[in-house]
């Protein structure tokens, strides 16, 4: 797919449109995660109630960074820049919906995202399932194949791989996963400059 024609972008949240905050190992230690494990799996392997016990504390972790996001380089200009060109654009993200939307506000991109088409934990399997990219390419009424699904991990790629779709690596200085990768732009200044 050539970039510069795509109309349907989905953006990773964190470490993609945000600086990445989240200190993953260290959540893992406070929740007696297995430092191997993925937090969502691990968690929805757990009894209900310890379940529940450790989602509130991650929960209101993750608020703390949300409320003090700071945008990742070229992320505010390539977002408006795309929104200007009237193209749709969505949010995939394996934080919560309510959360997306706290750090849209603080990194100024809380205009530019239908709320509808923020897909968090909740609303979709997280990534790397392509649930959430298969439900945006429907509320769209497009192919999965025009969406571009833009992220700064491999389960960004994985999710758009297994849903069709064109997969963009950015906010890396190289790239880790060249199978996975349709584009790679080291930042999103140069992701905008390349369209």
């Amino acid at each position: 797919m050539k970039l510069a024609a795509a109309r349907h972008w989905v953006f990773d949240m964190d470490g993609t449109l945000t600086l990445a905050a989240h200190d993953f190992a260290a959540i893992k230690r406070t929740l007696a995660i297995p430092q191997e494990h993925d937090i969502l799996q691990h968690l929805a392997s757990l009894p209900e109630d310890e379940a529940a016990a450790k989602h509130a504390w991650l929960l209101e972790h993750e608020r703390e960074l949300a409320l003090r996001a700071r945008p990742a380089p070229g992320a505010v200009e390539l977002v408006r820049a795309l929104r200007a060109r009237d193209c749709r654009l969505g949010i995939l993200t394996r934080n919560a919906h309510e959360l997306a939307l706290l750090t849209l506000q603080a990194i100024g991109l809380g205009d530019c995202f239908a709320t509808a088409d923020i897909v968090g934990r909740a609303e979709a399997p997280p990534k790397p399932h392509p649930g959430g990219l298969l439900h945006l390419a429907e509320r769209w009424q497009v192919a999965p194949g025009e969406l571009v699904m833009v992220g700064d991990y491999r389960f960004d790629l994985e999710c758009a791989r297994a849903a069709g779709a064109c997969s963009v690596l950015v906010n890396l200085a190289d790239n880790p996963w060249p199978e996975l990768v349709d584009h790679f732009a080291v930042d999103c200044h140069a992701l905008q400059q390349a369209l």
